[in-house]
């Protein structure tokens, strides 16, 4: 029992280590971010590279025009306009698309089947492109650096005391590090994804109002998803409820943005 207790001590005290490497994020929560903008630039590079090789890119020259028009849009509200994005539409049923440090965008043709809008494919790249702005990208490999590390000091801990089933206890261990600490630092980087993501599409001239509309259509073919407190996303119905109450906050930036300017048009 006291070689457990050490050891969760000890994974405190690691993860503790993340207050010496603190900053706030672009709502004023609290980030632990390890590595340089270079460095996640490197690493988005790298891996946007390897599934643009490991995965099939749509032909369809239309639709991709369409998708980087929206996603042009998104980006001409950032504040650093010297950074250029690379837009890429997978040919894929995945219901999905992404953002990555060093201007990356990817979206899949299935979202197109639920994003049935230019105003609600919007909503999902402001919300990708919301994630590379405040950073996210950074603070979840920083935590889980910083994870490997607590569990690493653990095991020798319980190894040190000659605890018989140490493996059941690291396994203990580590559904504790997962559940307490990155699972919730994923749903609010989701949520504030949400927040400024709405902001950006506002500014982009995109109605916001259109993201619960979107939300609902993920709902319908989202499925079964499980306890929400074992899920890095917001349930469906909470993101929706949250969307509608920023209404009143993000309007007044869509009418000042002439709503309809340079429209980008869904090929039929």
């Amino acid at each position: 029992m006291k070689s457990m207790m050490l050891a969760a001590v000890l994974l405190g005290a690691a993860l503790g280590v993340s207050g010496c490497a603190t900053t706030q994020s672009p709502t004023g929560r609290g980030q632990t971010l390890l590595y340089s903008p270079a460095q996640m630039q490197q690493m988005g590079d790298a891996s946007f590279a390897e599934m643009k090789k490991q995965q099939k890119l749509s032909s369809d020259k239309k639709l991709t025009q369409y998708v980087q028009c929206v996603a042009s849009r998104i980006t001409s509200q950032l504040p650093d306009q010297t950074q250029r994005w690379d837009v890429v539409l997978f040919d894929s049923e995945q219901v999905n698309a992404f953002a990555l440090p060093g201007g990356h965008i990817g979206v899949y043709t299935g979202l197109l089947k639920v994003a049935t809008t230019p105003d609600q494919l919007a909503t999902v790249i402001g919300h990708e492109v919301a994630h590379v702005l405040a950073q996210h990208g950074n603070e979840q490999v920083s935590r889980g650096q910083l994870t490997n590390v607590g569990m690493q000091i653990a095991d020798v801990a319980l190894g040190v005391g000659g605890v018989a089933n140490r493996n059941a206890y690291m396994a203990a261990l580590g559904l504790g590090a997962q559940v307490g600490i990155i699972l919730p630092f994923g749903r609010a980087q989701e949520s504030e994804a949400d927040i400024m993501g709405l902001e950006l599409m506002a500014r982009a001239g995109f109605d916001p109002s259109q993201s619960v509309v979107l939300w609902q259509n993920m709902a319908k073919v989202g499925g079964s998803q499980g306890p929400q407190f074992l899920s890095t996303h917001p349930s469906n119905e909470q993101r929706i409820v949250q969307l509608a109450q920023l209404q009143t906050q993000v309007q007044p930036l869509y009418q000042q943005a002439s709503p309809g300017k340079n429209q980008c048009v869904l090929p039929r």
